[in-house]
């Protein structure tokens, strides 16, 4: 739901305008045609970003991940992306696309990727019927940073919400009703996501069509989502979630889900792994507020059911030590190659921890600049009290030119979430050109 935001005081540039007004509307005349779809469309962006890293080479994923390469104590990266979307409608139908190229140079490697983000094509018979099969992204759920009931998609990078995300094969469709009264609208997207040796690898087990679906409900101007997915390449999972506007600059959102019979690898300092299996409850409260001034609050309250408590990854880092000693004093990469292992997988994903806050403060035109924003993002592993910090200063006073500059600073003792991160600190500065 979108925030409504101060009203702007333009009666005198209206009463100033007003006698040119008068005289101009007896020449102006409408052309309608610069108002209707293109059948073709494309567009997309072209970015330069320079990254500064620091590293932290007491912590254990640097030690891990480079425990075979000369010791660095930073890294400057440049990475160059082009992305392409285009729109070409016929009739009922329409295909639409999006393409992402990259290429990225730092003192170590270079490398470049090239991939379709989205390609679908979609056919809408009537205003409250689509079906579309392809390439697609959804985008289940209410929060901002992350989304429990995201069941059939990519996850979002908490330190990016808003960045465009690879999508998944799948076909799905809408069916839309308004019913009328108390409950608004109603609309439920069937979802097929097959994973096979060529398709969708990344998701789990190969041979699953993976059935999933989504019940939308606009119940007296509350949003409301049930969620489902059914046991295939992933454990059955299912999930709720709602977003209220108490006041048009007052929103509070929430998600909850289970994982049936999730399974995870869980070791202990010697390296001796299990595997766990039990259902996994994850959760999500937050809220955003608008004040008078355009300043924006974001803040949620994020459980994670799947994640490591700090007893847990503590276990992870105390492997990951005995492992790099064990290396050093005899040359064994044995306890070596297991805790690289499990740091490449569950331990080392984003986020890997069981409890989380965020909060971001975001001021429109910053001191006074117009098209200036000021930003700080801040991010705590609630068990062991770690946390990242984020600055950001963005302008967006040149037509179609976005230019941000973010520095990332990771705070943390030994054995905690952020603190055992690769890099301690990390500055971003990019430009983004439109087209």
């Amino acid at each position: 739901m979108k925030l409504a935001g101060r009203p702007r005081r333009l009666w005198p540039l209206v009463l100033l305008a007003f006698p040119a007004g008068v005289q101009a509307a007896e020449e102006f005349s409408f052309d309608a045609s610069a108002f209707e779809r293109k059948a073709f469309e494309i567009g997309g962006h072209v970015q330069l970003k320079q990254e500064n890293l620091a590293f932290d080479r007491g912590a254990a994923f640097y030690r891990l991940n480079n425990f075979d390469q000369p010791q660095r104590d930073g890294l400057d990266r440049t990475t160059g992306t082009l992305q392409l979307a285009g729109k070409l409608r016929q009739g009922i139908g329409t295909f639409d696309f999006r393409t992402n190229s990259d290429f990225q140079r730092d003192q170590l490697a270079r490398d470049r990727s090239n991939g379709v983000f989205e390609a679908a094509y979609a056919i809408r018979p009537d205003p409250g019927l689509s079906m579309e099969a392809g390439k697609r992204v959804l985008r289940w759920g209410k929060g901002y940073a992350w989304n429990p009931i995201g069941f059939v998609e990519r996850p979002k990078d908490p330190n990016d919400p808003e960045l465009a995300r690879e999508g998944l094969a799948m076909a799905d469709g809408d069916l839309i009703f308004n019913p009328g009264g108390n409950l608004q609208t109603v609309a439920f997207t069937p979802v097929l996501l097959p994973v096979g040796k060529d398709v969708n690898g990344d998701f789990g087990a190969s041979g699953h069509w993976n059935p999933a679906a989504k019940l939308y409900l606009l119940y007296r101007d509350t949003d409301i989502d049930f969620a489902w997915q059914g046991k295939g390449s992933r454990p059955a999972r299912f999930g709720v979630d709602f977003s209220r506007n108490l006041a048009s600059n007052f929103e509070i959102h929430g998600e909850w889900a289970r994982v049936r019979q999730f399974t995870r690898p869980v070791t202990d300092g010697a390296g001796s792994v299990t595997i766990e299996a039990g259902n996994a409850d994850s959760y999500l409260l937050g809220l955003r507020y608008l004040t008078a001034s355009d300043t924006t609050y974001i803040a949620e309250v994020y459980h994670n059911g799947t994640g490591y408590s700090e007893e847990e990854a503590r276990r992870f880092y105390e492997l990951a030590d005995t492992a790099l000693t064990q290396f050093e004093q005899t040359g064994s990469t044995v306890l070596l190659q297991r805790a690289l292992s499990l740091s490449q997988g569950s331990y080392g994903r984003p986020n890997a921890g069981r409890d989380y806050l965020y909060f971001r403060a975001q001021q429109k035109d910053a001191l006074g600049i117009v098209y200036f924003q000021a930003a700080l993002t801040a991010m705590m592993n609630r068990q062991d009290r770690s946390y990242q910090l984020t600055p950001e200063l963005l302008y967006t006073g040149v037509r179609n030119l976005d230019l941000r500059l973010r520095l990332f600073l990771l705070h943390g003792g030994s054995s905690t979430d952020f603190g055992e991160k690769a890099s301690s600190r990390k500055l971003e500065l990019y430009a983004r050109y439109y087209f």
